[in-house]
């Protein structure tokens, strides 16, 4: 064993980097609980085609009624009544004229914009008619392998055609209620070639989309790669949750042809470090399940996956920002590749936390690999503090069901994700619902069907009759802030001062959660059982830079607490309407 800078003790030679492990932990794959609020655009930019005078707006407006300049064709409620000319305007059926928004069951609403009429300009960019805007849903392979390995541990059953009746149903929806400009979003599927982690197979397919079908945009991607991404940007093709987290400077390269809804992978590492070194550091590891921990100094260890080329670089990162801003460092460092693997890695990796005297552990990976690592964990009499890291769905229900609970029962950390809600609350299945009068398709997909959807169809609000990309870009970074509640995040894009680079992704915010394994309720999937996760203080949201080192602890306190959300928060409340229908 060598060790790094005289402390992380780690593997003397990294796991080989072979196609299926070389992109993307599993993760990012689990499709289950992801979902983002939609992005209410404001200003417009360059046409690509069309010989149009540039209309930009400023950047940083605080609401749509702080923008001084739109492109034409382009007005907003909150806009026109503060010029006064609101009740002039016939806003609609679909305009909720007491509050300035669409007549839409969901929080934050859409804010309404003026109805569109006259030339849009015809074909402004590729993919772009005067009727249409072509959008690819690309769909994995029915028998995909490790979806199916995945799927299986959970139980989803949600298949390739319901995944895109969902997205047809949705697309139904946010075109009768957006401001589309004359033209109609159009849904196109497009079925893998190949598995998610087989990068030949994401170019010819990112090839084919770019020169056979020439959309707009592309919703989804083969996650366990980044070529297909890649390869859409080369060819000026934008997607939008299609690739595994990559570092900031990757999508400002690529920009501005790939988008995000969740968190770059320099973002997570931002915030991850500072909730250890603000919350944890220095404290004893009064959470840990070996009592004798209780009165020690947290020694903090650090198992992550190998998931890309640049892992090395993102470590490094990590561990240089504990380093430098916190003055903590990792006692041990161990990696793996696949969690298939740790049946066999997975005792020298607890072995060498265990001997460094590790009395907390941050996790970093895929939602697998905990299901082999606590139960090793248990075998060898060790029980420390599990600490969420840079990982996705770990912080769910439904996988956290699968580990050995006398280990998570001293799990803990910040998560992106935010406060549950019951399903006929809100969210999209309950937007899905009161719309079609029945249950989405895809039950357990339903969340991320939604949010790339209302990305973009916010976007296009504010860009206008002059579709392009680079006006898509400059909606989104110069739209107003969408504020945070218990059940929503923080959302913006651009230059906003949460993060040091261009922010594609679209989550801003954290919240702190801890794992009851005594719980009992419905997971992601509705199914009953034992072990839910419990949000502090209600789900109260924490942007960067706001995690309060001198606050007490509210870990493993019921008190505040909330597991899922029966009715909505104060604040959150969602207005009753009837469905339109076209």
């Amino acid at each position: 064993m060598s060790d790094t800078n005289g402390s992380g003790l780690r593997p003397s030679e990294r796991p080989p980097l072979s196609p299926a492990k070389k992109y993307g932990p599993l993760a990012i794959v689990a499709a289950v609980v992801i979902a983002v609020v939609a992005v209410i655009a404001t200003s417009s930019g360059d046409d690509e085609r069309a010989d149009r005078t540039p209309v930009t707006v400023d950047q940083g407006a605080k609401t749509l009624a702080d923008v001084d300049n739109l492109p034409d064709g382009v007005e907003t409620f909150a806009r026109a009544e503060k010029l006064g000319t609101a009740g002039s305007i016939d806003w609609g059926e679909r305009c909720d004229t007491s509050v300035g928004k669409v007549k839409m069951p969901m929080w934050p609403q859409p804010d309404c914009f003026k109805p569109f009429t006259g030339d849009n300009g015809g074909a402004t960019a590729t993919g772009v008619t005067a009727d249409t805007i072509k959008v690819v849903v690309w769909l994995a392979q029915p028998e995909d392998p490790v979806l199916k390995f995945i799927y299986a541990q959970i139980g989803n059953n949600d298949t390739p055609d319901q995944t895109f009746q969902t997205f047809e149903g949705f697309a139904e929806i946010f075109n009768t209620y957006y401001e589309t400009y004359g033209r109609k979003v159009e849904l196109i599927r497009y079925n893998a070639t190949g598995p998610i982690n087989d990068s030949t197979a994401a170019t010819a397919d990112a090839e084919t989309i770019a020169r056979d079908i020439k959309p707009f945009f592309v919703i989804n991607g083969p996650l366990l790669t980044n070529a297909f991404a890649d390869t859409l940007a080369r060819n000026q093709i934008a997607c939008i949750a299609c690739t595994p987290a990559q570092p900031a400077q990757w999508y400002d390269d690529r920009s501005p042809y790939v988008w995000d809804v969740t968190r770059n992978a320099d973002q997570a590492i931002q915030e991850i470090a500072e909730y250890i070194g603000k919350r944890l550091a220095g404290r004893p590891a009064e959470y840990a399940g070996d009592e004798s921990m209780h009165t020690k100094e947290r020694v903090f260890g650090f198992i992550h996956v190998v998931s890309s080329d640049s892992s090395q670089e993102l470590e490094d990162r990590f561990t240089g920002i504990l380093r430098d801003e916190y003055n903590t460092e990792f006692a041990a460092i161990q990696t793996y590749g696949l969690p298939t693997e740790l049946a066999g890695s997975g005792k020298d990796i607890i072995t060498r936390m265990k001997e460094a005297g590790v009395t907390t552990v941050v996790f970093s990976g895929d939602p697998l690999a905990p299901q082999t690592l606590t139960k090793i964990a248990t075998e060898q009499e060790y029980f420390p503090e599990w600490v969420l890291g840079q990982s996705t769905l770990v912080d769910t229900a439904v996988f956290s069901r699968t580990y050995d609970q006398r280990q998570w029962a001293h799990a803990f950390g910040a998560s992106g994700l935010f406060a549950r809600t019951a399903p006929g609350t809100a969210g999209p299945g309950f937007l899905y619902q009161w719309y079609f009068g029945q249950e989405a398709p895809a039950v357990s997909t339903v969340p991320l069907i939604a949010g790339p959807l209302q990305v973009i169809f916010g976007a296009l609000q504010g860009v206008g009759p002059a579709v392009s990309h680079e006006a898509f870009k400059q909606v989104l970074f110069a739209s107003p802030i969408l504020p945070s509640t218990p059940i929503t995040p923080q959302v913006s894009f651009g230059n906003r001062g949460f993060f040091p680079d261009p922010d594609y992704a679209a989550l801003d915010d954290q919240t702190e959660i801890w794992w009851d394994a005594e719980a009992t309720g419905k997971d992601e999937l509705k199914k009953d059982g034992s072990g839910m996760w419990r949000y502090v203080d209600g789900g109260k949201r924490v942007l960067p830079g706001e995690w309060d080192a001198d606050a007490e602890s509210k870990l493993f306190e019921d008190e505040g607490s909330v597991i899922i959300y029966e009715d909505a928060p104060k604040g959150s409340e969602l207005p009753e309407y009837e469905p339109l229908k076209r």
